[in-house]
């Protein structure tokens, strides 16, 4: 039941049992439109309804108002992403992100012929399905009309009176600008008022932040927090990341040519390397969050105060030992490249499951030192 459509959603919301009694499984797709419906299929799991008779997927997370039951024992939560690498068929993936986390140090191998100029047709093209049939012109227009809904129409939606979308939108090609940085939130808010006089108030740009998170639009890699090392002086601010790499490009209006260029695009962030880079970690990171969430793990990064070490994507189990991942917008990896991941091996110990480079070379391997090279349509679940 498409529940986005005003008249569908009209006869649920007279007569809910009617839907919910449905033949199983029942798929209430927009669900977000009639919260009502979380307590209802609540209550039914509660009377004894089998697991999996009822699919909720949505486009955005409503407010946990009204007194809602948070579901929990009964209805389970998934993210679901833009299409990963592996699923985008680039490739037939030959090192698993699964065996890599379950420690060993497994063997490493295989062999692509994917190029940089596929990587970036690849963060331009977007992994959202409706949208990676198109090229050129139409999958620009499709790209703007998505954001253009997200700012005019989802965003009120969600519960905000939006009296500026200008500024939202300036906004968000200022979070574009900081992908793959920890820029301070102050950062991005001045950079988007950047020539309109004064920036807006922190009080005007935390709603952006958590209605966007809620949109799924926002998808920041939070800092690691280790409960069983002794790492000391983290620092905690998030991996700025868009959901898709494609929606940071088209808001800051580059291209494949510019970006293979090293242009930056509109209101790009102080950063150590080319936007390139950072949208090419992104895409990275937006896959191996699928992998990762596949696996029950979640994603993290380090950095230390003042910058001196960093290491770009944790791969985090429940015990929270971690893969360690670099990304390098690179074919070939030297001794330079590792070092940090090097350092954290010797501070972490048994608790450092593996370690891997990600590139954008031919051929996985390990190094004499035991990190493995992986070029990232190769890596998989």
């Amino acid at each position: 039941m498409l529940l986005d459509d005003p008249d569908r959603r009209a006869i649920v919301a007279a007569d809910p049992a009617r839907v919910l009694e449905s033949l199983a499984p029942v798929l209430l797709d927009e669900w977000q439109h009639l919260p009502r419906l979380w307590d209802d299929v609540r209550r039914r799991v509660d009377g004894g309804a089998e697991p999996g008779s009822y699919l909720l997927t949505g486009s955005a997370s409503p407010d946990r108002g009204g007194g809602r039951h948070s579901g929990a024992g009964r209805i389970v939560s998934v993210r679901m992403r833009p299409l990963s690498l592996a699923e985008r068929g680039l490739a037939v993936p030959s090192v698993s992100l699964e065996v890599l986390a379950s420690g060993g140090r497994s063997a490493v191998g295989g062999e692509c012929d994917v190029d940089l100029e596929r990587y970036v047709d690849e963060i331009l093209a977007s992994g959202l399905p409706g949208i990676r049939p198109h090229a050129g012109r139409a999958r620009q227009a499709l790209l703007d009309g998505y954001l253009d809904r997200i700012v005019e129409r989802d965003f009120p939606q969600a519960g905000h009176d939006l009296r500026n979308p200008a500024a939202l939108r300036r906004w968000l090609t200022a979070y574009a600008g900081a992908t793959g940085t920890q820029a301070a939130y102050e950062t991005i808010r001045d950079a988007a008022s950047s020539g309109q006089g004064n920036p807006p108030a922190r009080t005007t740009v935390q709603p952006y932040m958590d209605v966007l998170e809620r949109l799924w639009i926002l998808d920041p890699v939070p800092a690691w927090m280790p409960t069983r090392s002794r790492l000391t002086r983290l620092t905690q601010p998030p991996t700025h990341h868009l959901a898709d790499p494609a929606l940071a490009a088209r808001l800051l209006g580059v291209g494949a040519g510019q970006l293979l260029d090293g242009r930056s695009g509109a209101m790009s962030m102080p950063r150590d390397g080319t936007l390139l880079g950072a949208l090419f970690e992104s895409l990275v990171a937006q896959s191996i969050r699928v992998y990762a969430q596949a696996a029950g793990a979640r994603v993290g990064h380090l950095r230390t105060k003042g910058g001196a070490r960093e290491v770009d994507l944790l791969v985090i189990r429940d015990d929270d030992r971690v893969v360690a991942i670099e990304v390098k917008l690179s074919q070939t990896v030297d001794d330079h490249d590792v070092r940090h991941l090097r350092w954290l091996a010797d501070q972490l110990g048994d608790g450092l499951l593996d370690a891997l480079v990600v590139t954008t070379g031919h051929e996985a391997y390990r190094r004499p030192d035991g990190i493995a090279v992986v070029p990232a349509a190769l890596l998989g679940t």
